[in-house]
């Protein structure tokens, strides 16, 4: 059984999360021209150049959906902590427990939930 956290430990991770935030919000900046379009003229890049260009695209593409998806649960988390609700399972309503937290501050569900979640 999972204890509710301290108010020591939401602030320590409230600190994690808002350090994260900062940080994939940079990174979002960072790769905003590496998503652009890849310019299709063959004469200034090589055939199999575009290409490695347009997968190299795609990959940034997918990195920064996958850093906005993280972002989204982390703002959602921050909210929690604001409303006095972060550390409780958004499924079940027991507490999260505190290692799990550690590791993904950013998670809404006890691991027992998530398991469910995650079934095919």
């Amino acid at each position: 059984m999972n204890q509710e956290l301290t108010a020591n430990q939401i602030e320590e991770l409230a600190q994690e999360l808002k350090g994260q935030k900062q940080a994939l919000e940079q990174q979002l900046q960072d790769s905003q021209q590496s998503t652009a379009p890849v310019t299709l003229d063959q004469q200034s890049v090589g055939r199999v150049s575009r290409i490695d260009a347009i997968q190299q695209q795609q990959m940034a593409v997918a990195n920064r959906e996958q850093a906005n998806t993280i972002l989204k649960l982390i703002n959602s988390a921050l909210e929690r902590i604001g409303a006095e609700e972060y550390g409780y399972c958004l499924e079940c309503g027991e507490p999260i427990g505190y290692a799990r937290l550690q590791v993904q501050p950013q998670s809404p569900n006890c691991m027992a939930c998530q398991s469910i979640l995650e079934r095919p």
